[in-house]
């Protein structure tokens, strides 16, 4: 194989070309990421060194979800009635989890974030952060809802978490119930409060804009961001509610919510999609009062820079938040398989990723599994 150069979390040579940033804010226009059954074929897939796809984008960064079981019923992903949970003889237990991480950090993965479902309702979770952060991730996070994080939130520092992202749709208290269908608005704030309290910092605040539901409230939640300095990181909707409602035209562009903003407070740009592999393209307000993120997954693909790949919480490795492919990792562990079958999987997995995930193709098939099964 040729010489690699490492750049920005992946590897430059035979990668898609990074999406060009540039220092000031401008229009976002869309990017298309080529959807295509060719592949790379002068290298076969290699078997060791970092985990490395086809395309050259090295893979750093896993969320590993520990349940798929949620304490609320947010629109945009879960129905408010009828959820079947997976079996709990099917969820990975904490020791294999452990086993799992272990051999992903051997591998080069060096960031790791909890995920659900609510990672909160699972029992005795604040054990294995304790598992996971004696392992020597750089980077230890959590999404949650912010339910049960206030009581929590000192132990799970204490455990070793770094830092938390918290869900935040709206700062209404009727709407926030209208999204979340169970719940309060107050019981978040105070979630965010104790994070901080606890050092679970830089705290990110998500939000999932959607058009007509909360989209008036973007420029209030760009004040919160100011006001608190909490990263608040607008997120356009996706299709991955399991009721199947999504439709383009509740999408409210990552163009639209910058204009937005941007005509009260000027923005500038803080990140490089080059450089930095993270969902959320970075922009500080041009007076210095913060920052805020937005996660354009529908209009304006990262795919190229794409370091992450997901482990569901009944032992599957996804290689891409919209695959429909799954590899089912726990099979290997409780037949007894080795560590060096469970790398050999991970390589597999991520050597099978696609160029992007084709929501703008017309032959794009919205994933079987809603987010709350895959994992956010």
């Amino acid at each position: 194989m040729s010489k690699l150069e490492k750049q920005g979390g992946r590897c430059v040579e035979g990668a898609i070309e990074p999406q060009t940033a540039v220092a000031e804010l401008r229009p976002m226009s869309a990017v298309p990421i080529e959807i295509s059954s060719r592949r790379p074929t002068a290298f076969p897939m290699p078997t060791t060194g970092p985990l490395i796809d086809s395309f050259g984008r090295i893979h750093t960064d896993m969320r590993i979800s520990v349940t798929d079981r949620c304490n609320l019923r947010c629109v945009y992903c879960m129905p408010e009635e009828g959820v079947t949970w997976v079996p709990r003889s099917e969820i990975l237990t904490f020791e294999e989890i452990e086993q799992i991480a272990k051999v992903a950090h051997n591998l080069g993965v060096d960031s790791l974030r909890l995920t659900g479902g609510e990672p909160l309702v699972r029992a005795s979770i604040t054990d294995l952060v304790v598992r996971l952060g004696r392992i020597g991730f750089s980077d230890l996070s959590m999404t949650t809802n912010g339910y049960g994080l206030a009581r929590l939130a000192p132990a799970l520092a204490a455990a070793g978490l770094m830092r938390v992202n918290i869900s935040c749709d709206s700062l209404k208290a009727a709407r926030f119930a209208e999204i979340r269908r169970r719940g309060t608005l107050e019981t978040v704030l105070e979630a965010m409060d104790a994070a901080e309290h606890a050092g679970l910092t830089p705290l990110k605040i998500n939000v999932v804009v959607m058009a007509g539901v909360n989209d008036d409230e973007i420029v209030d939640l760009a004040g919160f961001s100011r006001d608190t300095g909490r990263i608040v990181r607008f997120i356009e909707f996706m299709p991955l509610d399991a009721g199947k409602e999504w439709e383009r035209s509740k999408v409210v562009p990552g163009e639209e919510i910058l204009a937005r903003i941007s005509r009260v407070w000027p923005l500038e740009s803080a990140s490089e999609r080059a450089l930095d592999a993270a969902p959320a393209d970075r922009y500080r307000f041009a007076d210095g009062r913060g920052e805020i993120g937005v996660i354009t997954s529908v209009t304006r693909a990262f795919c190229g820079s794409c370091n992450r790949l997901r482990l569901t919480a009944d032992g599957s490795i996804r290689n891409c938040l919209f695959a429909n492919g799954e590899h089912p990792v726990r099979d290997v562990l409780r037949s007894g398989g080795s560590d060096a079958e469970l790398a050999l999987l991970f390589r597999k997995a991520v050597w099978d990723k696609r160029a992007g995930h084709g929501i703008n193709d017309p032959s794009f098939l919205r994933p079987a599994r809603s987010m709350s099964m895959i994992g956010g």
